[in-house]
């Protein structure tokens, strides 16, 4: 097992990532408390993990009444995460909660860094609080019961990481990407690990995303629209976010920010990832249209995360409209593509 520390004072939590985490009863028991516990999850996951979870830790849930001090137990995917710490950060004014994220992208994404929400109909995780867990437990094992699907999602938020703040691990990627597909143990560790590592480090210097953290939305914004564009239906959340990661990508080319030779090697290894790096049939009009509704659209105007290079991402005004319906009509259909 590795364990890293997520450095925010007082409320500093463990990040533990290894094979068998969830039959460690010393490591469960220590998470769960004394107290009162709610474990969250849905019904894909609980046939899988939840009997195991709750011989390590409780002879049965008490239902109702819940105090203060009770804890809630997020088990599942990035989905069940935000819907459990919501309720956590809501209710009576806050309550401990543990992430045991059983997903690739959650483990590596969404179960760190305290961002907890639900989505509106009009935009993704327009509802939400900053509510930090105490602990992350990240089980790898997990991983090998997830649909081919889900777990190429999760790549996409790997890469991410190496294409906002570290070119040697996206070189690491380029090498390592079919070992992480026959999900190789030691590659996951590391790939987890240091993507983990890269979030927590933003998360220190920045909780609430007033400079730094803007990174991490690195392909959010326009994957955010394709979600929503979808209905949240046709694209898997990670899969949105590789198309909005390749549009982040082109949209740097054609300022002049990032070369033909990285742009290239970035469309070269989501595709190896078995991702979408198009969107063929979406209208580049209905993605500005939800663009302009993303919570990151400021009375300042909208701002984008784009690329100077490989593992070097600034945030930066969004060009004008006309510039991004250009990249948005060659980058989302292959028949048009450049």
């Amino acid at each position: 097992m590795e364990t890293i520390e997520v450095q925010l004072g007082e409320r500093s939590y463990p990040i533990h990532i290894g094979a068998g985490l969830l039959a460690d009863r010393r490591l469960l028991e220590q998470a769960a408390g004394s107290g009162q516990l709610l474990i969250v999850s849905n019904e894909t996951v609980a046939p899988l993990y939840l009997r195991k979870l709750q011989s390590a830790l409780i002879d049965a849930l008490i239902e109702g009444g819940f105090r203060r001090d009770a804890r809630i137990v997020a088990l599942g995917g990035g989905v069940v995460g935000d819907l459990a710490g919501f309720a956590a950060a809501c209710y009576q004014r806050g309550i401990d909660f543990v992430q045991i994220p059983t997903t690739l992208l959650a483990q590596v994404d969404s179960s760190v860094g305290g961002k907890t929400a639900v989505n509106h109909p009009k935009a993704k995780n327009m509802i939400g609080a900053f509510h930090q867990p105490i602990a992350v437990i990240s089980d790898t094992d997990t991983l090998r019961t997830l649909p081919p699907r889900e777990f190429g999602a999760g790549l996409a938020e790997v890469i991410k990481y190496g294409l906002l703040a570290d070119k040697e691990f996206f070189h690491w990627l380029e090498e390592h990407i079919d070992s992480l597909l026959a999900l190789d143990t030691a590659a996951l560790e590391f790939a987890i690990l240091r993507s983990c590592r890269i979030k927590a480090a933003i998360v220190a210097e920045d909780e609430r995303e007033q400079g730094r953290r803007a990174l991490l939305n690195l392909g959010h914004t326009f994957g955010h629209a394709l979600e929503a564009v979808g209905g949240y239906e046709r694209w898997l959340h990670g899969e949105a976010v590789a198309i909005g990661l390749m549009l982040a990508a082109a949209t740097s080319r054609r300022l002049g920010r990032l070369d033909e030779a990285s742009y290239a090697r970035i469309r070269a290894l989501l595709e190896r990832a078995g991702l979408p790096s198009r969107a063929p049939g979406t209208a580049p009009g209905d993605v500005l249209e939800h663009m302009r509704l993303d919570k990151k659209a400021r009375r300042g105007g909208l701002t984008l995360v784009l690329l100077e290079g490989i593992g070097n991402a600034v945030t930066a005004a969004a060009p004008d409209e006309r510039l991004l319906e250009e990249v948005l009509a060659a980058e989302l259909d292959d028949r048009s593509a450049a």
